[in-house]
């Protein structure tokens, strides 16, 4: 049997809780770039945290789990949305990054 090609697991998420003014982003940021994984995330106008993660689909899936019930050290966070999930034959970005409105 052929080995499978190597795919990435791309996901968008939303942030919901305390989680602008806790370093968030920052940390978000830290936690992908410690998995290897490319996006990028920021803050919306109405106190969420977005982005999206790209990458390994068990580095991926490890990324959720932060995002889901970790985050900052002083974030709090109330749910969690993931969507648009899709598999990819290669990384749309090549790093993550934190983004400005």
């Amino acid at each position: 049997m052929a080995a499978r090609a190597k795919k990435f697991l791309s996901f968008d998420f939303e942030i919901f809780g305390k989680v602008q003014g806790v370093f968030f982003r920052k940390h978000t940021k830290k936690a992908a770039e410690n998995l290897n994984l490319v996006g990028w995330v920021r803050n919306t106008g109405h106190k969420t945290v977005v982005g999206v993660v790209q990458g390994p689909e068990e580095k991926v899936i490890q990324m959720r789990e932060w995002l889901s019930t970790k985050g900052s050290p002083n974030s709090v966070i109330e749910k969690s949305v993931f969507h648009n999930e899709r598999y990819l034959q290669k990384a749309d970005f090549n790093k993550f990054e934190i983004k400005r409105h």
